[in-house]
């Protein structure tokens, strides 16, 4: 019964919606990562972009203006990673909010002595665990080209890894995956990243797991020959988490 509203639910939302098939498609062009999806993917896109509009709220902060090329442009490289997926996978919380340009963020840690020390650090990004999503509008406008680097995928991949609780690398698996070989794998990955850089890779990524997983996962969809030339153990095992193969040929 609960599918059968939820589905009814829906239609009645792509109903109602106002942004047509040609605005979807002209913010579309301007986002070069998504040319590889064949028509019945973009459509699929556009339908969970639609719905994902309607569940969250975006907004901008220090004067920043929410215009309809904004909300679509996040919005469609938002549902890229859950493409395949559903939007349950970004469920517990409600909004998106976009600044003008980078943040700053103020963080504090104790130090063995119990000094504590206090840092500003710049954020092109934030995903806040059962909070909002926080991204810079300066780098998330042309963050779909191609170039491994893409600020609302990494944030979004955090929401996704944050479902088994706080971001550490380990999402919930697909059915049919097997959570010791994803351990497996990305750990040994990790600690091979730790001392031997890979083209094409942000060397952010060797912070931590949680920061690993994010920046493969733009790797994956921005540029996945490198990926697969880096770790083509790793790109499998996304191709099962994602259900997305960007490397095969698009019928």
């Amino acid at each position: 019964m609960f599918s059968k509203f939820k589905r009814w639910r829906e239609q009645r939302i792509l109903a109602k919606s106002q942004i047509t098939l040609q605005e979807w498609q002209q913010v579309k062009s301007e986002i070069p990562v998504l040319d590889r999806l064949n028509e019945n993917d973009q459509n699929k896109l556009f339908t969970l972009a639609t719905l994902f509009l309607h569940n969250k709220d975006i907004s901008g902060a220090h004067g920043f203006e929410i215009t309809e090329t904004v909300r679509q442009s996040i919005a469609l490289q938002a549902c890229l990673p859950i493409l395949n997926l559903n939007l349950d996978w970004y469920s517990g919380w409600s909004s998106v909010i976009v600044y003008p340009a980078g943040f700053s963020r103020e963080t504090s840690e104790v130090d063995e002595f119990g000094v504590t020390h206090t840092k500003h650090s710049h954020r092109s990004g934030e995903a806040w665990l059962r909070g909002p999503v926080i991204l810079s509008w300066k780098d998330t406008e042309h963050a779909g080209v191609r170039d491994g680097h893409n600020v609302v995928i990494h944030e979004f991949v955090h929401k996704l890894d944050m479902l088994n609780g706080r971001a550490n690398g380990f999402p919930p698996m697909q059915k049919g995956m097997n959570q010791g070989t994803w351990s497996k794998l990305m750990s040994n990955a990790f600690e091979d990243f730790q001392v031997n850089p890979k083209q094409g890779i942000d060397r952010y990524g060797a912070t931590n797991p949680a920061e690993f997983f994010a920046v493969l996962s733009e790797v994956f969809f921005e540029t996945p020959d490198l990926l697969f030339e880096a770790y083509p153990d790793l790109y499998e095992l996304m191709t099962k988490f994602f259900l997305q193969s960007p490397l095969a040929p698009q019928s």
